[in-house]
């Protein structure tokens, strides 16, 4: 829990030093001390600097920021390819390199992740931003003293509702608890309103972000990882993980119709429309939800296992992913152009906070107006700013066991065999933490 205390003390000074980042024009910070200028390529060169990216809510503002790119870097043609949204990135990128299309720029998560493309992944340690990144950032992609990953942001989650809908309902407290929770659920549905949209055709929001529930309620998430990794305890019988299956119940309860057909553009939809009170997603989600409909007063509610307040009252914070060089690519030097002006460019600061509406993981880049980045960062930063965080986790586990995880709840979605769905969760995880 100290890595995650330290990455909310660090997004509270952030939020400490929040000045006037007003329109879009006026929007960039100064670049960091030693960061180099945006520097073109030589006269005459052309290069393609192959991008591989999983974010699919940044894609248009990234074809936005391409054209700005090439436009004051002639020679120079950025490619970029997203796979996500209900795609498995990390199978895609294995294809990528098994058939010899290697991206020059990619995504890792870092931890265990960096392990297992460490002998893929450029040594980033001498770039000019790597001094500006926020410390706790670091880590993830920390291996040897070397920093081998620039991070993209910081994001967080829980279940984000329509407060105006909540009003309307008669649910006029935040719920804390999943018996309050359940209660204001029992007031939307009364209100006629479907209280959750649930996309559990994609198996990252279960075997990711909400299977992360129960770790995360852990005392020490990291030795609970550690030791499931070792086999020394198991997920089948474990409290924790009994009151979390209850909250996935009370969302199944109150939610949506045909949630495993329910892929995550039409979870966002569902909500954006008004057709939903809340559904659980983090801040990656504003860039859509504002395309659907604008100005919608939103929250983030903490994602309850029990009826604790204090220890429920409380969202994931992290860092989703980094920006990593293929250390064999042969545009090694262009690519890494890319990625500093991305960081230090008055143009490349006023996307990651205006278009990207990325809560950022480096000092210099300041958010001088929270409202840029829309309220559900809003909330995320003042429940940080509170030291009201929890984990995240799902790095350390061995690779291949959140696919598992994801498609093992789809099946408990389906049958309600909770023993069973607990017993083959242990099952895959011994498999996995085996190779």
């Amino acid at each position: 829990m100290k890595k995650t205390a330290a990455i909310f003390m660090v997004i509270m000074m952030l939020s400490l030093v929040l000045s006037a980042c007003g329109q879009r024009n006026n929007n960039a910070a100064t670049p960091s001390p030693g960061a180099s200028a945006t520097a073109s390529p030589s006269p005459g060169k052309n290069v393609t600097i192959k991008i591989f990216q999983f974010k699919v809510e940044i894609t248009e503002a990234l074809d936005r920021l391409k054209a700005v790119y090439e436009a004051s870097h002639p020679g120079v043609k950025l490619n970029i390819e997203t796979v996500g949204g209900g795609s498995d990135y990390g199978a895609a990128l294995k294809a990528k390199f098994t058939s010899g299309d290697e991206p020059d720029i990619f995504n890792n998560g870092g931890f265990n992740e960096l392990k297992t493309w460490a002998d893929k992944i450029e040594d980033l340690s001498d770039q000019p931003w790597a001094a500006d990144v926020l410390d706790v950032a670091k880590q993830p992609m920390t291996r040897d003293g070397k920093l081998y990953g620039m991070p993209m942001n910081i994001e967080g989650y829980g279940f984000i509702y329509n407060k105006d809908m909540f009003q309307k309902a008669g649910v006029t407290t935040v719920p804390k608890t999943i018996t309050e929770l359940k209660d204001a659920s029992a007031k939307l549905k009364a209100a006629g309103k479907t209280p959750f949209a649930n996309g559990y055709g994609e198996w990252w929001i279960l075997g990711i972000h909400n299977f992360n529930v129960g770790v995360a309620h852990h005392p020490d998430p990291n030795k609970w990882v550690a030791d499931r990794n070792a086999g020394k305890v198991k997920i089948a019988g474990d409290s924790i993980f009994d009151d979390w299956a209850n909250l996935l119940d009370l969302t199944l309860e109150y939610g949506n119709k045909n949630p495993l057909t329910t892929d995550y553009n039409t979870q966002v939809t569902l909500f954006a429309s008004g057709e939903t009170a809340m559904m659980q997603q983090g801040n990656w989600t504003q860039v859509q939800i504002d395309k659907i409909t604008p100005n919608m007063n939103l929250g983030v509610l903490p994602m309850p296992i029990n009826d604790k307040a204090e220890e429920n009252d409380k969202l994931y914070v992290g860092v989703p992913s980094n920006w990593v060089v293929n250390k064999n690519s042969k545009v090694k030097k262009e690519a890494k152009e890319f990625l500093n002006w991305l960081v230090t460019s008055a143009e490349g600061k006023d996307y990651i906070v205006n278009q990207f509406k990325f809560i950022p993981a480096f000092k210099s880049i300041e958010v001088k107006d929270e409202k840029a980045l829309g309220p559900i960062a809003g909330d995320i930063m003042a429940y940080s700013k509170a030291g009201k965080v929890l984990s995240w986790n799902w790095f350390n586990y061995p690779d291949g066991v959140t696919n598992e995880l994801g498609a093992t709840i789809q099946s408990y979605v389906k049958k309600k065999d909770r023993a069973g769905m607990f017993k083959e969760m242990d099952k895959q995880w011994d498999r996995l933490s085996k190779k």
